[in-house]
């Protein structure tokens, strides 16, 4: 009898050592964070604006559950800049910390990149002691990157001073990304003649249905909803379940990108971009 439960333990925890290993590529296999085509890029000199949000709650902030920045959606363009020799600043609304969705930095969701930022107290301070945008000038830098998560719902669309600085920004030609509901930092800007900035535009990020499909409706915002609503060209991908879909689309200087699957690739396209600018 005790060898059976030697022998069933030793099956169980190897069975739970191979679920281990073998979750994140299985995936990656159907579409969560896919491999995507990097080139190294020499752009020392050129400087990056990363801005996520503030906000930490999804709900009651008495009985909310932990939001914030979704970390690839952050970390992946952070250290796509970094190596491609910029320096990289991180910005938020109100300044000060900016919370990470606490299961994107976890097994089995979390990616080479989270991990590297877990071990890199310099990329943790500006995180945590991130700059005010009203005291940042958008048009000293090369790339704005506007990170998403759900924490981002609830006010990078709603800040006329984010709307302002991103309106200058694009009409000094600054190239411009986003990912997922970091787009939601575009509704408040505007073209010169008064117009949202958006309207017309060929955009994309989460979709309506990924949001359904998570049951996460609670939000303010939702970004296709928010962006329809304003006249953009909305477009995505779609997969059995939007969470493994990824979609990434170029209007002028502004790319984007549908979710957190697509940072890598919306961040190479605008390193690309700047390379073919300088």
């Amino acid at each position: 009898m005790k060898k059976i439960l030697l022998i069933t333990g030793s099956v169980v925890v190897s069975a739970a050592a191979l679920f281990a290993l073998f979750l994140p590529p299985i995936l990656t296999a159907v579409g969560f964070h896919p491999h995507y085509e990097r080139e190294a890029y020499n752009l020392e000199g050129k400087r990056a604006l990363i801005i996520a949000t503030n906000h930490d709650t999804l709900g009651d902030p008495a009985d909310g559950v932990e939001t914030g920045v979704y970390g690839s959606e952050l970390t992946i363009a952070y250290y796509e800049f970094i190596d491609a020799g910029m320096h990289v600043d991180v910005a938020s609304p109100e300044g000060g910390l900016i919370p990470f969705e606490p299961v994107s930095m976890r097994w089995p969701l979390a990616t080479d990149a989270d991990k590297r930022y877990l071990d890199d107290a310099d990329a943790q301070n500006k995180t945590e002691n991130s700059l005010h945008i009203a005291d940042v000038d958008f048009t000293e830098y090369d790339i704005i990157w506007l990170a998403g998560g759900w924490g981002a719902a609830y006010d990078l669309g709603f800040s006329q001073e984010l709307g302002d600085k991103i309106s200058e920004a694009y009409e000094e030609e600054i190239l411009l990304g986003s990912v997922c509901h970091g787009a939601l930092g575009f509704l408040m800007a505007t073209k010169a003649d008064g117009s949202p900035l958006v309207e017309g535009m060929t955009i994309t990020a989460v979709t309506d249905k990924q949001v359904e499909e998570l049951r996460i409706d609670i939000t303010p915002q939702h970004p296709e909803r928010e962006l329809r609503a304003l006249g953009a060209n909305f477009v995505a991908d779609t997969a059995f379940r939007d969470f493994f879909a990824t979609y990434v689309a170029v209007d002028g200087n502004v790319v984007t990108g549908q979710n957190q699957n697509s940072s890598g690739e919306t961040a190479q396209t605008l390193l690309r971009m700047l390379a073919e600018e300088s």
